[in-house]
């Protein structure tokens, strides 16, 4: 039914009004996980998905299931969905789109009056930014089995409080077990959060999979001293050396073109004074490439490349690594159905490698999965300026329409 489309004016009043709640100064959102902002947003989401027919329910990590029901009450559901929560300057797309487009396809699915063979449900996961409660995507990956409810709940913010404390304040403690619920396929619909499809004037990016990671911490210890009385080959200069292991471990991401990236995105130096010689320095990487064997071998240099860096000047050096997660490759029937859906509504795309990591990505280890991505202006995410067209989002809404009714099946169609 190439002439069924969603409510593209729908779709945009919705993320406006789920945009107002944590709403900046500078146009963004803030719905930090398991704040009232968070809280608010859900609200309203399980309350539009009830007025929609929806019947909803919560896991003990905070997980949203809204279901519409299928002709096979029995069978397993096809679903779709993502996250509310944001970073501290986020914007109005980030997650709240695949959410928002999962409740839109039930919405339009009412208007026609399709019933489909299996039922569709919406998802909301809980931290997926992980700006609150570290690490990131961490509901999802307790509903996946990467890690353990407990450990989750456990999890403190820099006040202390826990990620269990707060599911239970504002409410989405749910009594459903996490895990263990079968889905037949899950899609998740989001903006790009990079340049590609917008720089080569494409509408719909059809994912494949997404990119290894892997996170170190790099500790530089050197000496505290005098800055101007401690002449420079004799300093045990931390910051220098840290310095130096940055821009190796730049020109390692730039000698493995086109995916490979590596990103310092956190440093803390001690004692950190303007007329001290750095003692010691702390840094963070995030290594990510959709080869395997070489974001191993990457690794690995960089591991060398730091040893090697510290003992010409003197310093010690420790690189631990904090996380690591294999590249992705997403189902080939689900891959299908977004392929398929594109070309039904005759959409420019690309097949593309996600560079960021998604629910989806913890999902896929469960159950058939596959994305679809749409452009945002400049490529920019995580920022308050983030943007999407109305048409592109639109577009994005009826690919996910189709490529779920295409693994639901619907007598209608």
């Amino acid at each position: 039914m190439k002439n069924l489309n969603t409510d593209s004016a729908r779709l945009w009043k919705s993320l406006m009004d789920m945009a107002e709640i944590g709403a900046t100064a500078k146009g963004g959102s803030c719905r930090v996980a398991l704040t009232d902002e968070d809280k608010a947003g859900r609200d309203l989401f399980v309350r539009w998905c009830e007025e929609a027919g929806c019947t909803v329910s919560v896991d003990a990590m905070g997980n949203i299931f809204a279901r519409r029901p299928g002709r096979n009450a029995e069978a397993n559901p096809v679903v779709t969905g993502s996250h509310l929560d944001t970073q501290p300057h986020g914007g109005k797309f980030d997650g709240v789109y695949g959410v928002l487009a999962g409740l839109e396809v039930i919405r339009t699915l009412n208007d026609r009056e399709i019933e489909t063979d299996a039922p569709i449900e919406v998802s909301v996961w809980t931290n997926e930014e992980g700006s609150r409660f570290a690490p990131s995507m961490i509901a999802s990956g307790v509903f996946a089995g990467a890690y353990d409810q407990d450990y989750a709940h456990a999890l403190e913010d820099t006040d202390g409080k826990t990620l269990g404390g707060e599911l239970k304040r504002i409410g989405y403690l749910g009594d459903e077990p996490c895990g263990g619920r079968p889905f037949k396929a899950f899609f998740e619909a989001h903006i790009e959060q990079g340049p590609i499809l917008e720089d080569q004037g494409r509408t719909i990016g059809i994912v494949q999979g997404a990119q290894g990671l892997r996170w170190y911490d790099v500790t530089v210890s050197g000496r505290d001293s005098h800055a101007g009385t401690t002449p420079m080959p004799v300093r045990r200069d931390a910051m220098a050396g840290a310095a130096e292991m940055m821009t190796a471990i730049t020109n390692v991401a730039l000698a493995n073109p086109p995916h490979a990236v590596a990103t310092i995105g956190e440093v803390r130096v001690e004692p950190n004074s303007r007329n001290t010689i750095a003692g010691e320095v702390f840094f963070a990487i995030d290594l990510r490439c959709p080869d395997g064997d070489l974001l191993d071998s990457m690794g690995g240099k960089i591991t060398t490349l730091c040893e090697k860096i510290a003992s010409a000047r003197g310093l010690e050096v420790e690189v631990k690594q904090v996380a690591h997660q294999a590249p992705i490759a997403f189902d080939d029937t689900c891959i299908a159905a977004v392929r398929d859906a594109t070309a039904l509504m005759d959409l420019p795309h690309r097949e593309m490698i996600s560079g960021a990591g998604h629910d989806a990505c913890y999902i896929s280890k469960v159950a058939p999965t596959g994305m679809i991505f749409v452009p945002c202006e400049d490529g920019l995410s995580h920022n308050e300026a983030e943007n999407a067209t109305p048409a592109d989002l639109a577009a994005g809404c009826d690919v996910l329409l189709h490529a779920m009714l295409d693994v639901a099946g619907t007598a209608n169609r």
